[in-house]
């Protein structure tokens, strides 16, 4: 749907479809309830999730037009996909294989593309539209320097690859596409900082001479376009468990002409652990109900020194929960982003509403896309059924900060 602040939606990563026929069955049964409630009589959007197998079945001509005649007979339209997830994503053990495979291999390449294809039949006239993707790889795959560094370079060139083709579609259509990055814990970019320094000393080094050589223009013509195409996905869950300010991050992009494809809204566990002896054993329980075997869920903590520690998931945290150099976690698992309070823990509902407010005054993308993925493994206290969820999702976003 349309806001002041830009289209919003939701990703439909939430649901647990393996193929498109699967995935098309649980849209038909839930959008309309969902658009009914949430957008009565607009235009409603949808953050598509597609995995590889139900990328290959959509891209046939015939089961695209189907699902065209669908969008316009549900006044529905699709104008960003999340395209991080390769495969499976529910009901199976995922944690760092949601990066596989990563942008070392060009599976990983031709999957993008194939995405976009579908992005640019259904994308509507005049509008923009991105996927979202992994941070080039998993870090702690690559035990050395030379082997992550090697890793960036192949990645890279395969991303570049990748937004050839949208300056391409570009040239040839005028549509605008681009291919948004998604920085997370333990990614190869998993800061703003990495971000933005991968981008000007690796992406832009690269790239500008392969735009010039391909398209016959100009040095800056060739930034220029790769900044059209290669953006930033801003997820709040991510840059929140970093504990990164936003208004320095946005306003670094901003200032380098670096964009932002999209916003996913999303929210991350936090603790303060000053706290009795009594209370710490307490937030320690709470987060074992948090500690589950599908999703990675790294922490990290901020020490009283100011430095922040990183764990690689949970049990690892859980295992160190008595380190007394350390004050404050947060944890990579998306949970309910209307939900601030959770007994002794909280949510970093705080930063989602910091990004939108920041978002309302000073626009910095048109995609906004509601991104709590992890419904079937919360805690019993905090599910209710899925349609419902999202439902209400959508309204605390449209209620607090649109």
């Amino acid at each position: 749907m349309k806001t002041n602040s830009g289209h919003l939606t939701y990703c439909t990563n939430i649901h647990s479809g393996k193929n498109w026929t699967e995935d098309f069955d649980i849209l038909k049964q839930n959008f309309p309830v969902i658009k009914k409630a949430v957008a009565p009589v607009q235009s409603f959007g949808i953050g598509l999730r597609l995995s590889h197998a139900a990328s290959l079945e959509l891209l046939d001509a015939a089961t695209l037009t189907k699902f065209k005649q669908w969008l316009q007979e549900n006044d529905a339209y699709v104008f960003t996909i999340n395209g991080f997830p390769y495969g499976d994503f529910h009901h199976t053990v995922v944690k760092a294989d949601v990066h596989t495979p990563d942008w070392t291999t060009t599976d990983r390449r031709d999957y993008t593309i194939r995405l976009f294809k579908i992005l640019e039949s259904l994308l509507p006239e005049g509008m923009d539209g991105g996927i979202s993707t992994s941070p080039l790889s998993y870090r702690h795959w690559f035990k050395t320097a030379e082997a992550l560094n090697q890793a960036k370079y192949t990645s890279t060139r395969h991303i570049i690859e990748v937004i050839k083709e949208l300056n391409i579609i570009y040239q040839q259509t005028g549509k605008l596409m681009h291919l948004d990055l998604e920085p997370e814990p333990d990614g190869i970019i998993e800061t703003g900082r990495e971000y933005i320094d991968w981008f000007e000393n690796e992406l832009l080094v690269i790239g500008i001479p392969e735009f010039v050589k391909s398209f016959n223009i100009s040095a800056a013509e060739a930034e220029n376009a790769i900044k059209k195409h290669l953006c930033l996905c801003y997820d709040v869950c991510h840059f929140a468990v970093g504990y990164e300010v936003h208004e320095y991050v946005l306003t670094e992009l901003a200032k380098k002409g670096l964009k932002v494809g999209k916003i996913q809204i999303s929210a991350a566990l936090k603790a303060n652990l000053n706290r009795s002896a009594e209370e710490r054993e307490k937030i320690k329980s709470s987060f074992e109900t948090f500690n589950e075997p599908t999703y990675l869920h790294q922490v990290v903590a901020a020490k009283k020194d100011g430095q922040l520690l990183r764990y690689p998931d949970l049990p690892q945290a859980l295992e160190d929960f008595n380190n007394k150099a350390v004050e404050q976690w947060r944890a990579h698992f998306h949970i309910p982003i209307s939900v601030k309070e959770i007994g002794l823990l909280q949510s970093t509902q705080d930063d989602i509403l910091k990004v939108l407010e920041i978002q309302k005054n000073t626009p910095f993308t048109n995609h906004l896309e509601v991104e709590t993925y992890t419904w079937g493994v919360l805690p019993e206290q905090l599910k209710l059924p899925i349609t419902q969820s999202i439902i209400n999702e959508l309204n605390w976003v449209i209620k607090e900060v649109i």
